[in-house]
């Protein structure tokens, strides 16, 4: 959460999603995770899956000026939360 979103990529598009919203969307159900003890509700997950699958896209993609680093870090946080044997399927 203290790492800064990139600051070139403020509404920036890439494969077809909004960077600003991907990254919004993935850290909050990572921090929903932290903050409920390591459970995310069934809905909680999916989404968390889809932003996984959307940042499998836009990764491939960047440019080193636009820190690919930083989105791999993120979606290798939601791969290890989704992954989770802690995970609540209500």
């Amino acid at each position: 959460m203290k790492l800064p979103f990139p600051p070139k990529l403020g509404g920036a598009d890439r494969a077809g999603f909004d960077l600003v919203m991907l990254d919004s969307d993935t850290a909050g159900w990572i921090f929903t995770w932290i903050e409920n003890s390591g459970e995310l509700e069934a809905r909680g997950r999916s989404d968390l899956l889809r932003c996984i699958a959307r940042l499998d896209r836009v990764v491939p993609v960047l440019s080193e000026a636009e820190d690919p680093e930083y989105w791999h870090r993120l979606r290798e946080m939601a791969r290890l939360v989704a992954d989770s044997p802690h995970v609540a399927i209500k």
